[in-house]
């Protein structure tokens, strides 16, 4: 469960992408029911030395619903669903705007994605989701995801953004998931009532025992609490994502992070993308792609698999669903999920992907199956 020596510094300066997440109780004031300009101007200058680095950042950000009941006068207290969404509406706004007032400064765009859960298990939309986060990110914009609670009805009442932070972390192919909390990590036990507890620096698989340290809510404008945490460290590490909770109640809170604070690391036995790889290779192929030899070098060379490359298509699959990859021979090279229907490839097939959107009357992906949704046999 833990080992040394261990630095988290180094570990965190290891990343490449990044997936932050921000609660309400950090970004909005509780008196005030407003943004907390000073942290959120932090946050931006952290985010932005990261970006000077070379690193790839998304936020996952709560706070619309909380910046919502200042904007509309509603109560503090546990709010009626059709409330809670109209919160939601008009803080989403109010949390968009601050964000990107915060980045204006450092020559950094911002750019809201709202998604659920259910975003996230449904392939097609999973897939969606996943090029909008791609290309926002090779872009140079810094992705604001929040959940969508304007038309959510059970993710307000029970979700939070600990679980959300987690898929969204795999869905970027992140290999570093920050939560940044009122807390500076695991405890053995609460340390508000036990003396005796001790936090954990380093953890590398979710064990009962570490499901049982877990507790409740630690904040009134919180839904999260250590429970939600340990469930989004699951998803994290089945991803090969490192995940780390960190205490993120001061003004440079990343900073601080790589600076050495106390935290608690989660880390992975793969890589985001051998993890990915290897749940590639254990779906039930739905048909196949027959490839020109062209085709075969190309994605021996790292490349993704375009339509001009496909030669046959057999089976009635839909988008998103795993396909197996056929050389002329008919030996099997790999496995991909597919970016298009079987239909839609049947008519595609062997043309250039600059003809896709003549062909089916609508523009398409580039590619049949992209190199990060594909894994190859030796």
């Amino acid at each position: 469960m833990m080992s040394s020596p261990f630095s988290p510094p180094d570990f965190l300066a290891a990343g490449t992408s990044f997936v932050v997440k921000i609660g309400s109780a950090l970004l909005v004031d509780p008196e005030t029911g407003g943004v907390r300009q000073d942290w959120l101007d932090g946050l931006a200058a952290d985010v932005a030395r990261l970006r000077e680095k070379g690193r790839r950042v998304a936020l996952v950000s709560s706070g619309a619903i909380a910046l919502g009941r200042g904007i509309l006068g509603l109560p503090r207290a546990a709010l009626p669903l059709e409330q809670a969404q109209a919160a939601a509406a008009a803080g989403q706004i109010a949390l968009a705007r601050a964000y990107a007032e915060a980045f204006a400064p450092h020559g950094i765009a911002a750019g809201q994605v709202l998604l659920t859960l259910d975003d996230t298990k449904d392939r097609r939309r999973y897939l969606n989701g996943r090029a909008t986060l791609g290309t926002l990110l090779d872009l140079g914009v810094v992705p604001i995801v929040n959940e969508n609670d304007t038309v959510a009805t059970d993710e307000i009442r029970y979700g939070d953004n600990d679980r959300l932070a987690a898929r969204v972390a795999l869905m970027a192919s992140a290999d570093r998931l920050v939560l940044l909390s009122d807390v500076d990590g695991l405890y053995t036990a609460n340390p508000m009532t036990d003396t005796g507890a001790r936090r954990l620096d380093l953890v590398h698989s979710i064990t009962p025992e570490i499901e049982a340290m877990a507790g409740g809510a630690a904040s009134a404008l919180s839904k999260g609490g250590m429970r939600t945490k340990i469930l989004a460290a699951k998803t994290a590490l089945q991803g090969g994502c490192a995940m780390v909770i960190a205490q993120g109640d001061r003004l440079r809170p990343l900073a601080a992070l790589r600076d050495g604070a106390p935290c608690t690391w989660f880390v992975p036995t793969d890589t985001p993308q051998t993890a990915r790889k290897q749940w590639i290779a254990g779906l039930r192929s739905e048909g196949t792609l027959s490839i020109d030899a062209g085709a075969v070098a190309a994605l021996r060379a790292g490349r993704s698999l375009l339509p001009a490359g496909v030669r046959g298509v057999a089976g009635a699959f839909g988008r998103g669903e795993p396909v197996a990859l056929l050389s002329p021979s008919g030996a099997a090279v790999g496995a991909g999920l597919s970016a298009y229907t079987a239909d839609e490839i049947r008519l595609i097939a062997g043309h250039q992907s600059g003809e896709i959107e003549a062909i089916l009357g609508y523009p398409g992906r580039s590619a049949v199956a992209h190199r990060d949704d594909m894994v190859l046999w030796d």
